[in-house]
């Protein structure tokens, strides 16, 4: 990977700082290793990839640009072959001062049928273009380049002395939009992304029992479902659970933090013998799981409900008091 400042006077401190050329009365500048991940919580497609072009971060006064691949290629990464604590690496063991900064995630920006860019895939084998709706630039190479779009974390973080491992995690269940209207494309909101410090998270997994789904079929009635695992926040009760769209959490109707799809647990043989879900990156804290197997009616843009004609939804089983501990893994069960 290569590293180098936004302009080339940026460059030639850089080169002094670390070949020790400074001034000797000035006090060196305190360095940390800096690593970023990409994971994902899956939204209902089969494949979604984004065509990564460059991670930037930028403090006060300087601006740091990685490439993601060797000579500024672009890297692909499909996001659903990296769920729950799966990671991809962009960049890896760079050595940064110590400081507060922000980051752009540089993307390529696709509105065509094609998957030599950005693209989504659906179950039918349809290939469509991906775009996000945000650009701009943080100082990147390309950045201003017309098909670049633009992850922006505003969000000062802290990139302390020692180690920093860092992971963006998607969650496509509650920003990646289908094409709507005149659109032949799926969309990517900039809100769908979060950056999570790996040493201040930890993991919530589990099974979804056979009888639970069976449950969920028969109450839902029809023939398609998706089955899915919804967080929320500490002590919302089932009857409380709702989709991603609910616009304000009251008394009587909460939304959910983030999603994960349950994947069938296949034997040697390749038969299901059970299902498992897994939230990868999750704050420190206290929460409450929700099961349903009608994830693929959530839409992004509408208030899906229990009495929707169209799009059914609700949540079908619940548990309550999930902890979640700095590293730790917590295991909780739909039985």
């Amino acid at each position: 990977m290569n590293i180098q400042k936004s302009a080339l006077a940026l460059v030639l401190a850089g080169l002094l700082l670390g070949c020790g050329g400074s001034d000797p009365s000035e006090p060196a500048a305190q360095m940390a290793t800096f690593s970023l991940g990409v994971s994902d919580n899956p939204a209902d497609a089969k494949s979604v990839t984004i065509a990564f072009k460059q991670v930037v971060l930028k403090s006060a006064t300087e601006r740091y640009s990685f490439n993601v691949a060797a000579n500024g290629e672009l890297k692909f990464v499909d996001l659903l072959k990296f769920q729950g604590g799966a990671v991809e690496t962009l960049v890896s063991g760079q050595s940064i001062p110590v400081g507060e900064y922000q980051m752009c995630l540089y993307m390529q920006n696709n509105a065509a049928a094609s998957d030599a860019s950005s693209h989504v895939q659906t179950f039918d084998g349809g290939v469509y273009g991906l775009t996000t709706t945000s650009n701009g630039s943080c100082g990147g190479v390309g950045a201003d380049d017309v098909d670049t779009g633009r992850l922006f974390f505003n969000k000062a973080f802290t990139i302390a002395a020692g180690v920093n491992r860092f992971v963006a995690e998607f969650d496509l269940s509650k920003g990646l939009q289908d094409p709507h209207g005149n659109k032949d494309y799926w969309t990517l909101k900039p809100t769908s992304v979060q950056l999570f410090n790996q040493s201040e998270v930890g993991a919530i997994k589990g099974t979804v029992s056979a009888s639970v789904i069976a449950g969920c079929e028969m109450q839902a009635g029809g023939s398609v479902f998706s089955n899915a695992v919804y967080l929320y926040p500490a002590n919302t009760s089932l009857e409380q659970m709702q989709d991603f769209r609910i616009a304000q959490d009251t008394a009587t109707a909460i939304g959910p933090i983030a999603a994960a799809r349950v994947n069938g647990i296949t034997d040697a043989n390749g038969q299901v013998i059970g299902h498992e879900y897994e939230f990868g990156f999750v704050a420190a804290g206290d929460y409450s799981l929700g099961y349903t197997c009608l994830a693929q009616n959530d839409d992004p843009d509408e208030s899906n409900k229990a009495d929707d004609a169209n799009a059914l939804f609700f949540i079908h089983d619940a548990v309550l008091g999930v902890n979640v501990s700095a590293k730790g893994v917590a295991e909780h069960h739909f039985e």
